[in-house]
């Protein structure tokens, strides 16, 4: 195989929640982003029923894998690599992705890299706005995710500064538009009403703003439980909930803090720039409130398009081409999922994963004259 660590291959598959992704990545050039979603079948659940998710990721894999190699006009064999996330999330959905990852890395004789799925969403920037600076000040919220992170290289070192110490900022979303009964998933519908609402309409609480709480850690469990009194309280009154208001004055408490708190990081570290990334970036006033409190300190922002904040194997291309650009250990074959995983680490190296590579291509050309995935 040709030395192409400049622009490496790579082959990403996502399967950390409800979202089937399969992206292809040439260096930080994206040549295909295919995914299946199963959030129809969790909807009159109100939320993600995990085996469920499992189940839609084994009926998707295969064909959302073979329809993004189509899409990147590129065959299996000329890959790079294979990444996978192998944490956190759902432990049964994400022993889907790395089950099917491992496979197609032993049938094709190509390394594995097993990748942090907190750090993929921070990664995916760069193939929206090229490199990341070094270091990377990012804000990552999502349904199970709202985390203040550092990073001076995607590959080997993101610290934590501050996350949520109950809901994350997605939950809250999806938990108020059902008490509102606007459907799940909750983060577009309620973004979508609250353009029409008033955001000073109500005022709902600012959790952990005072000046003795955590200053990067983040809490939206208070707000949910506020909100939801709230409602409450007008329908027993016989009164007609404001829904576009409640929408908009909600939004507001949660987008006021996420920002602030990440503008008040930057600053104290000396960072010069703010990468927002995760599902709930995609929400149109936090883009908007972020741009200008940005504008304001002289912070530049980077938000990747909506398609990409949302999980999707791209983020997880990405991560694994810049593994494989910086020469990082490949995972070994008998990679495990680990819902858990702590964003300390971006990928899971195994200090045989050289071997176990060598190991799977002799077997493939032992045994396998005619490949399946070529």
């Amino acid at each position: 195989m040709a030395d192409t660590r400049d622009e490496p291959l790579v082959l990403g598959i996502e399967t950390s929640c409800d979202e089937t992704g399969v992206g292809v990545v040439r260096g930080t050039t994206l040549l295909a982003d295919a995914v299946a979603s199963s959030v129809d079948e969790h909807a009159r659940f109100g939320g993600v029923v995990p085996e469920v998710a499992s189940r839609a990721h084994l009926e998707a894999m295969v064909p959302t894998i073979q329809r993004a190699l189509k899409d990147a006009g590129v065959s299996a064999k000329d890959l790079d690599g294979i990444a996978v996330t192998a944490g956190p999330g759902l432990a049964g959905a994400l022993l889907v992705g790395v089950s099917a990852a491992k496979a197609y890395a032993y049938a094709l004789g190509k390394p594995l890299y097993g990748v942090n799925h907190l750090a993929s969403h921070i990664c995916v920037d760069q193939l929206e706005h090229g490199a990341l600076p070094e270091p990377t000040m990012a804000l990552l919220v999502s349904g199970g995710h709202s985390s203040l992170l550092l990073s001076t290289d995607i590959t080997s070192d993101v610290r934590p500064l501050g996350a949520t110490i109950d809901d994350a900022a997605g939950e809250a979303f999806d938990k108020i538009a059902r008490v509102l009964n606007l459907g799940f998933p909750g983060g577009p519908v309620i973004d979508r009403y609250a353009r029409e609402g008033d955001p000073a309409a109500i005022a709902f609480p600012r959790g952990l703003t005072g000046p003795r709480d955590a200053a990067y850690d983040f809490s939206f469990s208070g707000l949910k439980t506020s909100v939801a009194r709230w409602i409450e309280a007008k329908r027993a009154a016989g009164e007609d909930v404001p829904v576009r208001d409640v929408a908009a004055s909600f939004q507001e408490a949660v987008v006021d803090v996420l920002t602030r708190k990440a503008v008040r990081a930057c600053k104290d570290e000396g960072v010069d720039h703010l990468m927002i990334g995760g599902g709930v970036a995609a929400n149109t006033r936090l883009r908007a409130l972020a741009q200008e409190r940005c504008e304001k300190a002289g912070i530049r922002l980077r938000v990747p398009r909506p398609k990409l904040c949302t999980d999707n194997g791209a983020m997880v291309a990405a991560l694994g081409a810049e593994m494989v650009a910086r020469n990082r250990a490949a995972s070994d074959l008998g990679l495990s999922a680990d819902s858990s995983l702590p964003v300390t680490e971006p990928h899971v190296p195994g200090a045989h994963g050289a071997h176990a590579h060598a190991h799977a291509h002799d077997h493939v050309h032992e045994v396998s004259k005619d490949n399946l995935y070529s």
